[in-house]
């Protein structure tokens, strides 16, 4: 899906969190605008270990019940930012409940995972999530979007519909004794524990090894296994720090049995955070071939890596080196933040002193033996819990095999002790044992294997609390004497920030009335979010963002509450009085009574959906998500369970209540500077050392902590009034007026072929049914039960930046971005028409790339959220409304991102290369402050308006829906929009890459920096996916010059291929499919990728992390590849060297079939997984019926000359068809390629000299003087000192199953 540009990630709102169990996220919008910091409250875990690089380096997720949607949910989740990534998401904006947190420290980066199936479902509207082709890599597959809560229940479900504050404790007539009955049976209620997971089945071995197995089927035939081991960095002593991580590299990345696994489909990762060591697999439960049990296999790989790894000498050299590089790759300025962060937030603990990532200098020192002894202390049975989650039956089966593998394993020099009968006899089977860290909540109610008589360890024992620190509590009465806030000032930070915390003890989720308190804060804070938004979006606000965060960590032991405000410098006061105004409005007047109807009704009905979709959750969301609960002592409930509680909560729950409960949250701000008040546990200021000034320059920034105290008390006494309900619409378009465009319209569907008489044509193989307007609109539809009473809709239209010309530089993406900032539609202001998507569940996005122009729905299909969200399509392309002040911001916004490039040493890279190869060409980079200067609204409009037209557009819509409802809503919202038509034709300005001789074909980058590091970009030109090159040649013609003579085969039946002729026409007809390059390259860059790993990573050690990525356009024709690598100052040219020769080394070191097999593995399975999501299938949908991608649509639709189409079947016949083949033919096509295949796509690809082009980053101290290149000056041509290429259409073709974020720049 969209990945979110840091642009987009600027747009003024707030957001509010809570960890809420089995409830959505709350609607949060995590914003941050260029390389400032002031990231909110992230802790470390290290790199994940396997794979590529990991989406992004501060994830935000969270542990709710999690839906097949990815709501990035969690029951009670954790804060988890991560100190350890590289690729952290400075001004993205991340819609989430609550962050888990800390980061994994690993050995190298994991594939990202689903990014379109895996967003979470966020109501809200338009956001854009317009990006560029480096920052989608730089920050991840993030989307931007204005997070809501769901939709409220219809009136359909009574046992939801009361007014929420006349509960059973108001009910008038009622004597005093019936009050106090009614109370009894309330207390008593809400004293009642939570039910448990019906499926999960807990049990502990006679070596203290517990483990934890949930079946699930999706996806199916494949399992998840994770071991943690509970042994962080808080474990660590003064001459270790960093050794935990150092054991986590050197047992997986040394184990042969993981090694073996590699050829069955698997995937394995780790990584080690403050208190876990986690070691995981991903792996199909059979064999492809003989269908044998994997399961042993696979947990005899994580006993080898947990308990018996080989700390071999040079293994343990090889991942020092990877771990130093890894060290220098993930100190940018975003992990040296966060580390402030919780520096000072855990000051009075070990946790502000033990990340993960260890010291260099003790990295540099230690020997097999002292690391070995640190293994032998903390990786024992006793001290970790297994996890199993997948597509498993036979739980007595799994028990048995669990047992088989580890009960045999005991800590070193321990011994069992003798098996004696329990004294309490036959009554032991009524009594329940304790288990330490949360593993005993609730096991009443799940099936156990625990025995009662088995040999008892009384040695080497997990620790019963986790992390074992003390922590000084943020609770009234605790202490008088106030920390001054702290300032974190630093040339690369670009922004402002302040991080007001307050630090709780973790209330355990296991009573009703828990979980009615989380109900209510979640209520509180939702309101806040939505507040801030509303109030200030459209009024040019003083802040770019303000989040208020509520969340449990059990990776830090206690609860933290985050009030984070972001800035431009100049601006900085102003923000932060806004921000403790607000908090203090709602802590003095509470919620009013329709806003606690609106967010519970809403809460409700996303917790009713989220039940709906329990059957269709992936293995790994619902295995974390158990991880998280686990390790906080929360009961664990599936979906359902979670409802009809969460239900049962909701009849008690008084507007009283909410508000004293919610004011209790925020009491630490609103009452700041009161000796009643809670102490914050740490105020900390993230700021630059120069900002720039209009007219002046760069100047000094001065900030003091008195003048932050002062800014919040001034805030405190602003004068406040309470909030005013808003009138929200029921719909958009009423039944009168749509009778009239019914009438004036005449809405239907018209024959799709020229020549013939359908007006639908449905395949029967994929489900997809295509169709057409009579105002000329394609339509193509999918139903599928993949997400339950779900459906998603994204319209796409052809041109983007691409259409922009020379004198409208950057109309389009600030287009775009005017048009989500306004928000407005015909006469419905930004708060009505949000309100609206909140009241049906509905969420919106827009994005432009280098092609095209798209906007995203996704609804529900409760209460005619489908039609809503028709309702909206509608009124952006009939009725949209351009303002001028959200034209001014849009502007700003780009100008404040485009001023932070140069401070970021992998964007600033990026930049200069993505400049030399494109001959500066601007519609693939940020808009300069010259370009933003000579744009108006009306140009910005026209620009992006021009494209809206009805011959230009292509909608898709997958989803749980009927035959009859998807039509009729076809018909009548997009049917009556206005038929149009191009004036034009739409050509645009030729894209050349930079012709060699040239001295841009290798540049450098120096960055002034306290620390150092390093990074390269190798890139050279590829085709597009369709076969065309940069220089408008048919590579089909040259692979096939005997088909391409521009007649088609004979189409009136199938026709077979003789059976003789079966060999060579199964490589001509691969070669002559329209997706033949696409397939191609794509294995082909798993190839690459894994040889980069062995040899650049592992054999040679100059890197962390290296990867090759494609970029293949759809309607543009050309497209582009990517290697880059991290690495250090005196290492990154020999890096950049070794990448060079493993990319031209494919000739003189062959492919063999075991490596074409293991990329074939790998994209078959992301294929398979990948189509139960809606949004890939919108993938696979996008330009069926598009002229401009005929290769992609019918073949006898608009060109008759393209190349034949052909299905492969399973017996290697082929049949010319008419249909859509480049959907149905993907499997066969990956199962068909050939090595030689793979060579003739690969001669494709530019990799000589002439061609390639190469840009190398260093900062440091002595990094620039007299050799330092300044961005600006170097290509005078261009205007920029910096500048963001930008992002690939999230909705071209997914063939790209290389990565599912569109490949290019990721550093």
């Amino acid at each position: 899906m969209a990945s979110s540009s840091p642009i987009s990630a600027a747009a003024t709102t707030a957001a509010a969190t809570t960890t809420s169990p089995y409830l959505s996220p709350a609607p949060h919008l995590r914003l941050r605008v260029g390389s400032s910091g002031g990231c909110p409250r992230a802790t470390l875990r290290t790199r994940p270990i396997a794979g590529r690089r990991s989406s992004s380096g501060l994830r935000a997720s969270c542990r709710l019940p999690p839906s097949p949607l990815q709501r990035t949910c969690s029951l009670f989740s954790e804060k988890k930012k991560s100190l350890a990534a590289t690729k952290c998401s400075h001004g993205v904006a991340v819609t989430k409940l609550s962050p888990r947190h800390m980061y994994p420290i690993s050995c190298f980066r994991a594939h990202n995972r689903c990014g379109n199936f895996w967003k979470r479902y966020t109501p809200g509207f338009f956001v854009d999530t317009s990006s560029c082709q480096f920052q989608r890599h730089l920050f991840g597959s993030r989307s931007v979007k204005l997070a809501h809560v769901s939709h409220a229940l219809g009136p359909e479900e009574p046992h939801v519909a009361s007014t929420w504050s006349d509960t059973v404790l108001e009910k008038p007539g009622l004597s005093f004794l019936d009050l106090e009955s009614e109370k009894a049976e309330l207390e008593g209620f809400l004293n009642s524990p939570l039910p448990s997971h019906p499926r999960l089945h807990r049990g502990q071995l006679k070596n203290g090894l517990r483990y934890i197995i949930l079946p699930n089927k999706v996806p199916a035939n494949r399992f998840e296994a994770h071991m943690e081991v509970h042994v962080g960095s808080i474990d660590e002593e003064e001459d270790e720090q960093g050794i935990a991580h150092m054991i986590e590299h050197v047992a997986f990345l040394g184990s042969k049995k993981r090694e073996k696994l590699l050829g069955t489909g698997a995937r394995s990762n780790a990584y080690t955070d403050f208190h876990h060591t986690v070691f995981h697999i991903h792996s199909p439960t059979t064999t492809k071939d003989s269908h044998a049990d994997l399961v042993p296999s696979v947990l005899d790989a994580l006993n080898e890596i947990a308990f018996h790894p080989k700390f071999l000498p040079s293994r343990v050299e090889k991942e020092r080196r990877a771990i130093l590089s890894e060290l220098q790759m993930m100190n940018t300025i975003e992990y040296r933040i966060d580390c402030q962060l919780l520096q000072h937030l855990h000051s009075e603990n070990k946790l502000s002193k033990r990340f993960p990532i260890g010291l260099e200098e003790q990295i540099k020192k230690w020997d097999p033996e002292k690391i070995q002894k640190f293994h032998e202390r903390w990786y024992f049975p006793a001290n970790a819990t297994l996890y199993l989650v997948g597509d498993i039956d036979d739980i007595q089966k799994i028990v048995t095999q669990i047992e088989f593998v580890f009960e045999g394993t005991l800590a070193k020099n321990e011994t069992e002790n003798v098996n004696t009968p329990s004294k309490f006899g036959a009554m032991a089977s009524f009594l329940v044992p304790k288990l330490p860290g949360g593993l005993g909540g609730g096991l009443s109610n799940e099936r156990s294997s625990i025995s009662f008589d088995q040999p008892m360890l009384t040695k080497r024992e997990k620790q019963s609390v986790r992390p074992p620190v003390e922590h000084q509590w943020s609770l009234p009465g605790l202490g008088h004497n106030a920390k001054p806030p702290e300032i974190f000032q630093h040339e690369l930070v670009q922004n402002f920030s302040l991080n007001m915390f307050c630090k709780i003890p973790v209330n355990q989720v296991c009573k009703y009335g828990d979980l009615r308190v989380v109900l209510m804060k979640r209520i509180f804070l939702t309101a806040l979010h939505f507040r801030v938004n509303t109030r200030y979006k459209s009024s040019n606000p003083p802040f770019t963002s303000i989040e208020l965060d509520h969340s449990d960590s059990g990776r830090e032991g206690c609860t933290v509450t985050t009030l984070t405000v972001t800035a431009e410098p100049k601006n900085w006061q102003s923000a932060v009085k806004v921000a403790v105004q607000e908090v203090r409005r709602l802590k003095e007047f509470g919620v009013t009574k329709g806003e606690l109807t609106r967010y519970m009704d809403a809460l409700l009905k996303d917790s009713e959906q989220l039940a709906a979709m329990v059957d269709s959750v992936p293995s790994v969301d619902n295995l974390e998500f158990i991880m998280e609960s686990d390790a906080l002592g929360h009961t664990i409930m599936d979906q359902r369970l979670g409802h009809e509680s969460l239900v049962a909560v909701a009849e008690t729950v008084t507007l009283e209540e909410v508000n004293s409960i919610g004011a209790e949250v925020l009491q630490f701000i609103s009452d700041f500077g009161k000796p009643t008040a809670p102490l914050p546990a740490a105020i900390v200021a993230c700021v630059p050392t120069k900002v720039h000034i209009d007219g002046v320059g760069e100047s000094e920034f001065k900030i003091h902590p008195h003048e932050i105290n002062d800014a919040i008390i001034a805030g405190l006494r602003e004068p406040i009034h309470a909030e005013p309900e808003l009138d929200v619409p029921k719909e958009l378009i009423s039944e009168s007026l749509l009778k009239e465009l019914r009438v004036q319209k005449s809405p239907s569907f018209v024959p799709i072929l020229k020549d013939g008489n359908l007006t639908k044509i449905f395949d029967n193989e994929t489900g997809i049914t295509q169709c057409r307007l009579s105002n000329g609109i394609p339509v193509n539809y999918k139903i599928t039960k993949n997400e339950a009473r779900c459906g998603v809709m994204r319209l796409i239209v052809r041109g983007g930046r691409a259409a922009e010309t020379s004198e409208s530089k950057g109309a389009v993406v600030v287009g775009v971005r005017t048009l989500s900032e306004g928000g407005c539609v015909g006469n419905f202001s930004r708060e009505q028409v949000e309100l609206f998507c909140v009241n049906h569940l509905i969420n919106c996005s827009l994005e432009s790339t280098e092609e095209f122009t798209a906007m995203e729905f996704r609804f529900t299909l409760r209460d005619d959220g489908m039609r809503a969200a028709f309702q909206l399509l509608h009124m952006v392309l009939e009725h949209s409304v351009w303002l001028e002040d959200a034209f001014d911001r849009a502007k700003q916004l780009y100008l404040s991102y485009y001023r932070s490039i140069p401070k970021s040493l992998e964007r600033s890279t990026a930049c200069k290369l993505m400049l030399g190869m494109l001959n500066a060409d601007e519609r693939f980079v940020e808009p300069s402050p010259e370009s933003l200067e000579n744009l108006t609204l009306q140009s910005v409009k026209d620009a992006v308006m021009n494209q809206f037209v009805a011959d230009n557009m292509e909608v898709s819509i997958v989803g749980d829906f009927t035959k009859e409802d998807i039509e009729v809503c076809i018909l009548d919202y997009l049917g009556t929009v206005s038929s149009t038509s191009s004036k034009t034709k739409q050509d645009i300005e030729p894209i050349t890459f930079r012709p060699f001789p040239s001295d841009l074909h290798f540049q450098q980058v120096h960055l002034k920096d306290t620390d150092e590091r390093a990074c390269a970009y190798i890139a050279g030109p590829a085709p597009s996916r369709w076969g065309f090159n940069a220089e408008g040649k048919d590579l089909f013609k040259l692979i096939n010059p005997s088909n391409m003579n521009g007649e088609m085969p004979k189409t009136n039946e199938s026709i077979l291929l003789e059976e003789e002729a079966i060999e060579k026409n199964v490589e001509q007809g691969l070669r002559s499919h329209p997706l033949f390059f696409s397939i191609a390259l794509g294995l082909l860059a798993e190839v690459i990728n894994s040889r980069l790993f062995t040899t650049v990573r592992d054999s040679l050690g100059l890197t962390y992390d290296v990867s090759f990525e494609l970029s293949l356009f759809d309607w543009l024709n050309l497209g582009w590849y990517v290697i880059s690598v991290t690495s250090t100052p005196s290492k990154v040219y020999k890096a950049v060297d070794a990448c060079k020769t493993v990319l031209r080394g494919l000739h003189s070191n062959k492919i063999s079939q075991r490596e074409l097999d293991r990329a074939k593995r790998t994209l078959l399975m992301r294929h398979e997984a990948e189509t139960k999501s809606n949004a890939y299938w919108l993938g696979l949908m996008a330009h069926l019926q598009s002229p401009s991608i005929p290769r992609k649509a019918h073949t006898s639709l608009h060109s008759p000359k393209s190349p034949l189409v052909f299905n492969i079947k399973a017996k290697g016949v082929f049949v010319v068809t008419e249909d859509i083949s480049c959907i149905k033919d993907l499997t066969s096509l990956y199962e068909h390629a050939t090595i030689e295949d793979i060579y003739v796509a690969y001669e494709h690809l530019k990799v000589d000299d002439t061609s390639l082009f190469c840009c190398v980053g260093v900062a440091g101290t002595n990094a620039g003087g007299d050799d330092m290149l300044d961005i600006g000056e170097e290509e005078s041509d261009a205007g920029h000192h910096g500048m963001m290429p930008t992002g690939r259409a999230f909705y071209s073709t997914d063939y790209r199953l290389i990565d599912e974020s569109p490949v290019t720049f990721r550093p």
